[in-house]
């Protein structure tokens, strides 16, 4: 497939001990060699596929300058301009052969499938029954494969999902209220999406697991070790009990902070949309955010105390227009279901007597004692009203079931539960 793509002399491609024309093998081995979110790794996947690419890679190894010229003048006229083989990138894409050729020694991505395997987890790739679909949103940045514990068709999973994300450095009153809405987004039918880590994530699995619901959590590290270890037996549970624990690196790789930023952009896109519900002014769940707008998946952010630096980041988004205001479980499934079946119901505040009184129906109403009857006279004078139109408008307010005439006077009925 990729032979004339590079022939500099002596350039005699790294052998590799697995079958580089896999195609599964081959995104395996990819999800090894590159950092996620790497777009240039992406776009080259994307133009000669990942067992093309890789035995690009395995000959590129030796002369990274030579192998971007030679894949350059490959491309034909009119190649899109997101290829890594542009000219202009020539110059990034040997940059990023450096980067990857050190993985090269010793790879083997069949060892981490036998991890995978031992722990009773699957590998999905696109094309897969299980790949969600709505990863492909990201183009060059998709995950290369995911690597799954618990339930595989990640995509069904998926498809009705709402992400709850936030600080780790929560307060009690953000856990409450993602735990909350996890619960009532479960009780829908919704799919609970989030990062497994401390603070609000957790709180959000922990309300759809105890509501019997269904939770995505998406790891930065491999699923062989769950992260944070405070966190193992929550991750553990939502494996064995019908969600799913998933990362795009294989087993064996760990935790850093920009895989952490890197695993945001795929919360974003698996989910139908995003609720921000506690986060500060540098938080990650902002990125989150942004990210669900820029692909124009609906972001919401619940409000907070105004003194509160955990919501200043929430109340950043309600002010820039990214979010809409969130308050609970119904508002978070209306950004996130279907127009009418999933609408939140119309809130009502709390009927006043008053309500559907005209102004003189309410000046009497007023003007009326609580308990020791006033005389009609009495009534129109504090009311500012005639004696002809305290008469008619108390006795309007009697059939109501508003006035009770009593010793010749006049005051207020009883209230009634009603």
């Amino acid at each position: 497939m990729t032979e004339g793509l590079f022939d500099a002399p002596g350039a005699r491609p790294t052998v590799l001990p697995f079958d580089v024309e896999d195609p599964r093998l081959a995104r395996a081995a990819w999800s090894r060699l590159a950092e996620p979110g790497d777009v240039v790794a992406g776009a080259l996947v994307g133009q000669l596929g990942p067992a093309g690419a890789l035995q690009w890679l395995a000959r590129a190894a030796r002369d990274p300058v030579a192998a971007a010229r030679a894949l350059g003048s490959s491309v034909p006229e009119g190649q899109t301009t997101g290829s890594p083989a542009r000219p202009s990138a020539g110059a990034r894409l040997a940059a990023s052969v450096e980067r990857w050729a050190p993985r090269l020694e010793n790879l083997d991505p069949r060892r981490e499938l036998h991890v995978l395997r031992r722990y009773g987890g699957a590998l999905l790739t696109p094309g897969d029954d299980g790949w969600p679909a709505a990863l492909d949103d990201l183009g060059a940045a998709a995950p290369f494969a995911l690597w799954v514990r618990g339930r595989s068709d990640v995509g069904a999973l998926a498809a009705r999902s709402v992400a709850l994300v936030g600080a780790r450095a929560s307060t009690s009153y953000g856990e409450h209220v993602a735990a909350g809405m996890a619960s009532g987004l479960a009780d829908r039918g919704f799919t609970v999406v989030s990062g497994g880590a401390y603070g609000i994530d957790a709180a959000a699995h922990r309300g759809s697991v105890a509501a019997d619901g269904v939770t995505i959590a998406l790891l930065a590290g491999g699923v062989d070790r769950f992260y944070p270890q405070g966190n193992h037996d929550l991750l553990r549970r939502i494996a064995e009990d019908g969600g799913a624990v998933v990362s795009e690196v294989p087993p064996g790789s760990a935790p850093f902070r920009q895989r952490f930023l890197a695993r945001n952009r795929i919360i974003a896109a698996l989910s139908s949309a995003t609720v921000v519900v506690e986060a500060a002014w540098r938080s990650g769940a902002l990125s989150t955010a942004r990210r669900a707008a820029e692909l124009l998946r609906p972001v919401g952010a619940v409000p907070g105390p105004v003194t509160s630096m955990a919501s200043a980041g929430c109340h950043g988004l309600l002010r820039d227009g990214v979010a809409t205001c969130v308050t609970d479980a119904a508002e978070a499934a209306e950004l996130a279901g279907d127009l009418g079946s999933d609408a939140a119901p119309v809130r009502q505040g709390r009927g006043d007597v008053v309500d559907g009184m005209d102004d003189v129906g309410r000046s009497l109403w007023d003007a009326l004692p609580v308990r020791t009857p006033a005389a009609l006279e009495s009534v129109a004078r504090t009311a500012g009203r005639t004696v002809r139109e305290t008469l008619a408008g108390l006795g309007r307010l009697e059939l109501d079931g508003h006035a009770v005439q009593e010793g010749g006077g006049w005051r207020r009925a009883e209230p009634t539960n009603r």
